[in-house]
């Protein structure tokens, strides 16, 4: 049974805008939030760790491992926008639950998979409940706290979030190492009881909430705007492919992909009730903060592929040590970004957002110049400490930033732009930048002998391969490490340019609106 929607008061509702939850069930939609967050994060981090145990278990091949992971990311990122849109039209509590459900229950079904194929097509869907509801943890906490109280309550989201994210690589990693293959399957089936706690909470504290606006889903929209992201992100994974396992090449389909996308573009301009609204673009602060987006996470995306692989692969670390590599991340983004969220209240996101760029761009330089020292606990470790504290520090701003510049009954559909950039971006970077590493690599690796970037040798190498082996492997991370700096640092200086930003006490955040920018 649903839970009876209570009436609010004035003081609850505001004049300005519409909070459909009132204050003491709030803590049940920030609760509820972050255990599904955490669950869409675990799930993608975990699973790269477990793979060489599903492999043994199910005993599939490279291909298989490659598509367990992309079939979960494509349609995670091809989808999330109409997750975001749906919120928005439905109900941001009803696409919640959906999502939840639908995660929970293919959880299930991947633990009890009996093979590689069952388990892939399980992972598709998995990456469509993950579309609907990672995007809507963001937009319920949205519409549910006034816009005064919304960053602050952002930054207790990516907290908790990042500590039981930070948690579930090493625990996964230490139970893969000292288990058997099978206990991959309780990666899973995690999902099951974390998934019926938070619908339970949903559905008997959190009232309903109506539709932003009433009008039909643009399904046109949604077709065009799913096969444009899924073609491209289709033809991005197929450059990692054998050539003789793809149905054409994969510029042919980023190509088709990126001639669907502009007729979505096109036809949302002219739709009636365009799934997108164009005009959100036409905010300089909307357009910057999803271009911040776009450049910061290509480079994060790609260091946070490409490092572990080439720690496991060429320093010979073991998988649970590649993991603590990044437990500082989390924990600073938990203790810190709550801090960030109410500092960007006070003074908008454009400071936040700026040094947190330069922080992580720096960083991945100091990456990209260590390198060759191979000294990961001394000073690899320090590098990525450096990263973690940018990150804390812009990671509640920027999705603060995202909703500042929306409009009240466009928070869920901003929340899928800005999950999708994000998604679109991680994909783009493991495409682009590992092509570039394998370049990299294969001119510098030792010839006539079966390697490749990322993966252990099939048979021991002589001292002098082994050696020509490792070092190519520093300079081709090197080479994505720059580039993953100079992305950074671009990042920043699109946020000085289109971020509001306000003196202490000047400026006030009120339902909704953003304070105008008092700086020069």
């Amino acid at each position: 049974m649903e839970a009876p929607v209570p009436e609010l008061s004035p003081e609850e509702t505001g004049t300005t805008r519409r909070v459909f939850c009132p204050p003491h069930a709030r803590k049940f939609v920030l609760v509820s939030a972050i255990l599904a967050s955490s669950m869409g994060f675990i799930d993608g981090s975990v699973v790269s760790l477990a793979m060489p145990a599903i492999r043994a278990d199910l005993g599939g091949t490279l291909v298989d491992a490659q598509w367990i992971s992309n079939a979960y990311m494509l349609f995670l990122s091809a989808l999330v926008l109409i997750g975001g849109a749906a919120g928005d039209v439905f109900g941001v509590r009803n696409i919640f639950l959906a999502g939840i459900g639908l995660f929970m229950a293919t959880s299930l079904l991947c633990a009890l998979s009996p093979d590689a194929d069952t388990l892939i097509l399980m992972r598709a869907l998995q990456g469509i409940g993950a579309a609907l509801m990672v995007p809507g943890s963001l937009a319920i906490i949205a519409k549910s706290y006034p816009a005064r109280e919304r960053g602050a309550a952002i930054g207790i989201w990516a907290a908790y979030s990042s500590l039981t994210t930070a948690a579930g690589p090493f625990l996964g990693g230490m139970l893969l190492s000292f288990g058997q293959d099978w206990m991959w399957r309780l990666i899973f089936a995690i999902n099951v009881p974390i998934g019926l706690l938070t619908i339970g909470m949903i559905v008997l504290r959190v009232p309903r909430d109506r539709p932003s606006e009433r009008r039909a889903l643009d399904i046109a929209g949604a077709v065009l705007a799913t096969g444009g992201l899924g073609l491209m992100a289709w033809g991005l994974t197929a450059l990692g492919l054998p050539p003789e396992t793809r149905a054409a090449p994969p510029l042919a389909w980023i190509g088709v992909g990126g001639a669907v996308f502009v007729a979505f573009i096109v036809w949302e301009g002219r739709a009636r009730a365009p799934m997108v609204k164009l005009e959100l673009f036409r905010s300089k602060a909307f357009s910057g903060a999803n271009l911040y987006t776009l450049a910061l996470f290509f480079g994060f995306g790609a260091v946070l592929f490409f490092l572990p692989m080439t720690l496991v692969s060429a320093w010979n670390a073991q998988e649970w040590e590649a993991s603590l590599m990044f437990l500082p991340l989390s924990l600073l983004i938990a203790f810190l970004s709550g801090r960030a969220g109410r500092l960007a209240d006070r003074i908008g996101p454009r400071l936040p957002l700026t040094v947190g760029g330069l922080m992580v761009a720096l960083a991945f330089g100091g990456l990209a110049a260590t390198m060759p020292l191979r000294q990961m606990w001394l000073v690899t470790l320090p590098m990525l400490t450096l990263m973690g504290l940018g990150m804390s520090i812009l990671v509640s701003p920027l999705s603060a930033a995202v909703m500042l510049a929306t409009p009240d009954e466009d928070t869920g559909l901003a929340s899928g732009i800005n999950n999708a950039v994000a998604r679109a971006a991680g994909l783009m970077s493991v495409a682009a930048l590992g092509a570039m590493a394998g370049l990299v690599f294969a001119a510098l690796a030792p010839q006539g002998v079966d390697v490749a970037f990322g993966a252990l040798p099939s048979m021991p190498l002589d001292a002098a391969a082994e050696q020509r082996r490792v070092a190519a492997s520093d300079r081709a991370f090197q080479a994505v490490a720059v580039t993953a700096a100079g992305l950074c640092l671009v990042a920043a200086i699109i946020a000085w340019l289109t971020q509001p930003h306000w003196a202490a006490g000047e400026g006030a955040v009120l339902d909704g609106e953003a304070a105008p920018d008092q700086a020069g």
